[in-house]
């Protein structure tokens, strides 16, 4: 398994917390799902479980960030494994996806 697949594991788990209230607040306060946002409500994207991704300035420094990299990485998961419920579902459905992609 590669590093950035591990990297996108603990992204994804992070996110999947902060979304069920079992992260820090320090994170969790930086991370918006789109339908919680009123201008979006009316959007396609707002029935899914998609989190806003802001911009960033610099692709150097501010891509890397956690409120920047992390809704990339989530929005990018499938619903089958985003819908999950409880936390050990979502790490199962997680890691059979990214095995998958990563053999493709």
């Amino acid at each position: 398994m590669s590093y950035v697949v591990m990297i996108e594991f603990k992204l994804a788990v992070l996110v999947f917390r902060c979304l069920h209230g079992t992260a820090p607040p320090y994170l969790a306060n930086g991370l918006c799902r789109v339908a919680d946002i009123d201008t979006r409500r009316r959007l396609r994207s707002a029935s899914t479980s998609a989190v806003v991704t802001p911009s960033s300035r610099r692709s150097t420094i501010g891509d890397r960030a956690f409120f920047i990299t992390a809704p990339r990485v989530w929005n990018s998961l499938p619903s089958s494994v985003t819908a999950s419920q409880t936390l050990c579902t979502f790490r199962r459905r997680l890691k059979t996806h990214l095995f998958t992609v990563s053999l493709t």
